[in-house]
């Protein structure tokens, strides 16, 4: 669209998705000082936010292949149990995000083994100083939340490079193919994501998945619309939302019916209870919910569906904001906050 409001070029990033996987999986391959496989008891990923989501996919996406638990921690206290035996990856866009510059800080003082991933600032002139592997994240992305390919899949290569994540390049390879096919289909005029941002139009987006990759997927949905469209979403995941918020539909449905769309995000990967839990709430909410979408992940492999699912969700709150004339660049709230907190 030529007349969107577009100043940061969210857009046309969000475009490029494929190839960004794709350069990140070269960057990030011959790091030296890497850790012996033998030594590395768990990996432990630290980041906030846009930078945070790259932890949650590999989590996702690599976890369930890894001989090694994977923790992610999202804040300013390291997990206590973190020492020489630590994997930890160091994820800031910026470098200067305060809870993983601290936390990454104690990783180090504990001596975990650390590779880092950032564009530099406070975080690179650490990890230079710490001698440890940078991957650099490339300047020309205008926000972090843009940046998910470039932070997400680098820790991939190194845990196949380590020997902890074998055939991690054919996971990539099969993920930039999905993306590349459905990058395609998402500019084009007759783009799902177009479709579902008028059917959701001003009601506020409920988004459920199922499992850790539905979750994340359905987390990055719920960030995205916060940010690119300006607007509130909340998200759930199966199976733990059978166990409490289903209860939440029993009353309310005459105002509820009127603000809220729900989207079922659905992948392959699926347990086949959790298949089960969607076709028996779908009609419990049918009757609350202003409308229901469902949104099918396609390609290869894990990876593959989570990022399908990711890019779909980015480009329908890009489609969001356009249809309400927002510029889905600039953060102001975000940085107001970020401003205020670290005023001394």
């Amino acid at each position: 669209m030529s007349d969107r409001l577009d100043t940061l070029g969210m857009f046309e990033v969000t475009a490029s998705l494929p190839e960004q996987v794709f350069d990140a999986a070269v960057r990030a391959r011959g790091l030296s000082g890497l850790p012996d496989r033998e030594r590395i008891e768990h990996v432990v990923v630290l980041g906030m936010g846009g930078s945070g989501v790259a932890g949650d996919v590999l989590a996702a996406a690599a976890g369930p292949f890894l001989p090694v638990p994977v923790i992610v921690s999202k804040g300013y206290e390291l997990p206590a149990f973190v020492g020489e035996s630590s994997l930890v990856f160091a994820i800031s866009f910026s470098g200067n995000t305060e809870e993983t510059v601290e936390a990454a800080s104690s990783a180090a003082v504990e001596g975990a083994r650390m590779v880092v991933v950032t564009s530099g600032g406070e975080l690179g002139r650490l990890a230079e100083s710490w001698g440890v592997p940078v991957v650099a994240v490339p300047d020309d992305i205008p926000q972090p939340r843009a940046a998910i390919g470039a932070m997400a899949i680098p820790p991939m290569i190194v845990l196949e490079e380590i020997g902890l994540f074998p055939g991690a390049q054919q996971w990539i390879d099969f993920a930039v193919e999905q993306l590349r096919g459905r990058r395609d289909s998402l500019i084009s005029d007759s783009s799902v994501a177009k479709q579902l941002a008028k059917h959701i139009g001003r009601t506020i987006p409920l988004v459920h998945g199922g499992g850790d990759l539905g979750a994340v997927a359905a987390a990055r949905w719920k960030t995205q619309i916060n940010e690119n469209a300006n607007a509130p979403a909340f998200w759930n995941t199966y199976p733990e939302l059978c166990h409490n918020e289903v209860q939440g539909w029993g009353q309310h449905g005459d105002v509820t019916r009127q603000l809220l769309t729900l989207v079922n995000l659905r992948h392959e990967f699926e347990h086949p209870q959790i298949a089960r839990r969607f076709d028996v709430v779908r009609p419990l909410l049918d009757e609350v919910v202003a409308g229901v979408e469902e949104v099918w992940a396609e390609g290869e492999g894990q990876l593959a569906q989570l990022l399908d699912l990711v890019l779909i969700g980015d480009f329908m709150s890009l489609e969001l904001a356009a249809r309400e004339g927002i510029d889905p660049g600039p953060i102001d709230a975000l940085n107001q906050v970020k401003h205020e907190v670290t005023l001394t």
